[in-house]
C-alpha cells in the first residue's frame, strides 16, 4: 500500500511544482521545442503516477487483479510490496483513480469528436465560399485562396490539411512575408501541434482545478505559436516573419494601448525583434536527457521493491 501513496503523492507533487518550476525558468521562450518536449514528459509522469498508483491499489485490494498484475513474479517479490494491508482503503483509492482515468479518457474522447466536427464545418464553409472547379476534388488543393476583407491565414489540419489565405492578405503581405505566413503554418503542421492542443485541452477541461494541467494548455498555445515563428524565421528572417504577423493582425487592435484579445501577439513580435541568443547545443541536450528521465521517477518507485526482493 505504501507504494500507492507514495506515487500518489509523486504525482500530486510534480502536479503542483511543476507548474510553479516551468513559470519562473526563463529559457522556454528561447527553446520552445525544449520546452514543449519538457512539458509532455512532466504530464506524462504524473498521469503514469496516478496510473501506477492505481494498478498497485487495484491489486492491494482484490486477490484477481493482484495476480495477473505479479503473476510472473516469485512470492518474495509479492511480499515486498505488502498488498495484503489496507485492502478497504486501496480499494477506495483504486476506484477513485480509476474513475479519473475513465474521466480522461471521455474528456479526451470528447474534445476529438468537437474537433472533428469544427473541421467538418469549416471544411463544409470553405467548399461554399470557395467551391472547387471542374476537375477538382474536394480538399484536392493544399492552397485555398479565400475571398475575404479581412487579412488571415490560418491551417485546416486533416488527412489533406490545408492552408487558407484571404485576399485582403495577400494585399498586405509583401515580398516574402506570404512564404513565411506558409512556413509558420507548415510547421504547425509537420509538428503535429494539433494533437498536442487537443490532449492540453482535454486534460485542463476534465480537471480545471489541477494546476499542472491549467497550465500544460496555456503554455502549448503559447509554445507551439513560438516554435512555428521559430520554423519560419530561420528559412526567411525574423523581420519578416515579424512584419508579416503585424500586417494580418493590426486591424483587430492587438497592438494598442489598451487591453488586447491577443496578449501573445505583441510578445511574440517582440521575441522576433529581439531575440535572445539560444541555448548551447550542449544545454539543450541535457534539458532534453533530462526530461526524458522524468517519468522514469514513478517506475523507479513502482520497482524498485521488487528489485531489492530479487537481491
Amino acid at each position: 500500500m505504501w507504494v500507492s501513496l507514495a506515487l500518489l503523492s509523486l504525482g500530486a507533487l510534480a502536479a503542483v511544482v511543476a507548474p510553479r518550476v516551468m513559470s519562473r525558468a526563463d529559457w522556454p521562450e528561447r527553446e520552445p521545442v525544449v520546452a514543449l518536449w519538457v512539458w509532455q514528459c512532466v504530464v506524462a509522469a504524473v498521469l503514469l503516477s496516478f496510473g501506477l498508483s492505481m494498478t498497485f491499489s487495484a491489486a492491494a485490494a482484490w486477490q484477481a487483479v493482484r495476480g495477473h498484475v505479479f503473476a510472473p513474479a516469485p512470492n518474495s517479490v509479492v511480499e515486498a510490496y505488502a498488498l495484503a494491508a489496507h485492502g478497504p482503503w486501496s480499494a477506495v483509492l483504486a476506484v477513485l483513480l480509476a474513475c479519473g482515468g475513465l474521466w480522461t479518457a471521455a474528456m479526451l474522447t470528447r474534445e476529438i469528436h468537437r474537433a472533428y466536427a469544427r473541421r467538418r464545418r469549416r471544411r463544409a464553409e470553405l467548399l461554399v465560399r470557395a467551391p472547387s472547379l471542374p476537375g477538382e476534388g474536394p480538399g484536392s488543393e493544399s492552397l485555398v485562396l479565400l475571398e475575404g476583407e479581412r487579412p488571415d491565414a490560418w491551417w485546416l489540419p486533416g488527412a489533406a490539411p490545408q492552408l487558407v489565405v484571404t485576399t485582403a492578405a495577400l494585399r498586405r503581405l509583401k515580398g516574402r512575408q506570404l512564404d513565411a505566413v506558409l512556413a509558420h503554418e507548415q510547421g504547425h503542421a509537420r509538428a503535429r501541434h494539433d494533437w498536442l492542443l487537443h490532449c492540453s485541452a482535454a486534460l485542463a477541461n476534465g480537471f480545471p482545478q489541477v494546476p499542472v494541467f491549467a497550465a500544460f494548455r496555456d503554455e502549448m498555445h503559447r509554445l507551439v505559436e513560438l516554435a512555428a515563428d521559430d520554423v519560419a524565421s530561420r528559412r526567411f528572417g525574423r523581420l519578416t516573419i515579424a512584419l508579416a504577423l503585424v500586417e494580418l493582425n493590426e486591424h483587430r487592435g492587438v497592438f494598442g494601448p489598451g487591453p488586447a484579445p491577443d496578449a501573445q501577439l505583441p510578445k511574440r513580435v517582440n521575441r522576433l525583434l529581439a531575440p535572445v541568443p539560444r541555448l548551447a547545443a550542449g544545454q539543450r541536450l541535457g534539458l532534453t536527457a533530462a526530461a526524458a528521465l522524468v517519468p522514469v521517477v514513478p517506475l523507479l518507485v513502482a520497482f524498485v521493491p521488487g528489485l531489492r526482493a530479487l537481491g
